[in-house]
């Protein structure tokens, strides 16, 4: 019988990877609410042009790594390799317009066919937040802000904002022109891609890795902005100060697309060798006008859910506040009472109703329970619970009630411990 194995560059999780996972979720939920951000989903695959337009026909990400297919019915269709495009072209189409200015955050799959490597996959997983149809450069900090706060929320350390601008439409196209102008004079001596990306693309010489480039990028005319981008990145960076958020000054930190403007940032962790960057964005105030709609303006970032996972610190297995023992049958029908009582005032808990005492009691300790609540005989006829507190062995006869609120008090100290613990290694 053929075996079936995994597609090169997915991955299944379970256990204390599937529950690393589920957290930096919950904290990007908790944090988008704590700004003001709605939830929004999009499809998973949209038609190839809203991807191939947004990305640039001539990027990496469209002429090598995008999952395509032909559709019976809708011609050329691609799963979808990030989700701004997919946001941009529901704005557009799905009368959001009416809703504007809008503040959005989504998570999900994303697929690029790119090799696979330490915390990147073919099938991977984004967090993303946008906010469209604001030109206001203090939706930049807020945006800034709330991944910042973020990362700090995960714990995650060693991270730096770089932090740039790209001007507006005529600071841009200046630059640009004068970027051409000085990578042409030393066309010979550049690689294979910058002398590609030079007539296709030359912002993307500036981020070469490749070492015949980089004196040249070095040496690069910087961009001589006009008095109203001036004024966007001062009000950008004093909005900044004001919040409390360090950033480091990059001008190499580039986006190669015409549709980007203003604000582009990365957030980059010393945790990772060279591949540091864990979250990043910009402003795209062109992007909706380039898919067909009204000039939009628009910021947005994204990052990677398996590569924060990867820099989580601490143990995430899940543990259970409750065990309950049933001894015998009679008991069973009770212990499964006792137990919806206790998931019902928020308490977490397994039945173990099968073995010997001491087996079950293991199991218990093994799913980090703080206390296993015994029921026999004696307790049905008593209408009291033996409750015993694993980390002390203090066992005592209980209510029901004063059972469930004996053990959501040592579910509270177990949350406060954990708390406290994170505040120390911050």
């Amino acid at each position: 019988m053929e075996k079936f194995r995994p597609i090169k560059g997915t991955q299944s999780l379970f256990g204390e990877e599937a529950e690393r996972f589920n957290h930096v979720v919950q904290t990007f939920d908790q944090v988008r609410r704590l700004y003001g951000f709605s939830r929004v989903e999009v499809p998973m695959f949209e038609a190839t042009g809203v991807f191939a337009r947004s990305m640039g026909e001539t990027s990496d990400v469209v002429s090598k790594e995008m999952w395509s297919f032909e559709s019976r019915s809708e011609g050329s269709v691609t799963l979808r390799p990030e989700f701004t495009a997919g946001i941009s072209r529901a704005f557009i189409s799905e009368g959001w317009q009416q809703h504007a200015p809008m503040k959005v955050a989504t998570h999900g799959a994303a697929f690029r066919y790119e090799r696979p490597q330490k915390g990147r996959y073919r099938q991977f997983h984004q967090l993303d937040a946008e906010v469209i149809g604001s030109d206001d450069p203090l939706v930049d900090v807020e945006l800034l802000a709330f991944g910042s706060q973020l990362l700090s929320q995960l714990g995650i350390g060693g991270v730096t904002l770089k932090l740039n601008t790209l001007g507006d439409a005529e600071s841009r196209d200046n630059w640009r022109a004068a970027l051409v102008e000085h990578f042409a004079s030393h066309r010979g001596d550049l690689s294979e891609d910058s002398q590609e990306r030079l007539e296709k693309n030359p912002l993307r010489i500036l981020d070469s890795k490749d070492p015949r480039d980089r004196p040249f990028a070095d040496s690069a005319p910087t961009m001589e902005l006009t008095a109203e981008a001036e004024d966007f990145f001062g009000k950008v960076k004093a909005g900044l100060d004001a919040a409390g958020v360090a950033y480091t000054l990059d001008p190499h930190l580039v986006r190669g697309l015409d549709y980007y403007r203003h604000t582009a940032f990365e957030f980059v962790t010393d945790q990772l060798g060279a591949q540091g960057t864990v979250l990043a964005g910009g402003r795209y105030d062109g992007l909706i006008e380039a898919l067909g709609g009204p000039s939009t303006p628009a910021v947005g970032w994204a990052a990677g859910i398996e590569r924060l996972a990867m820099l989580l610190d601490g143990d995430f297995t899940q543990q259970i506040d409750a065990a309950v023992l049933p001894m015998g049958d009679a008991a069973r029908g009770l212990g499964i009472a006792v137990l919806t009582a206790l998931r019902k005032a928020g308490l977490s808990g397994e039945l173990f109703a099968s073995g010997k005492m001491g087996k079950r009691m293991s199991r218990a300790s093994n799913a980090g329970a703080l206390a296993a609540v015994i029921i026999g005989d004696d307790e049905i006829e008593a209408g009291e619970l033996q409750v015993k507190i694993l980390e002390t062995g203090e066992q005592k006869a209980l209510a029901p009630a004063a059972a469930v609120e004996t053990i959501t008090e040592l579910a509270v100290e177990r949350q406060m411990r954990a708390v406290l613990g994170q505040d120390e290694e911050e």
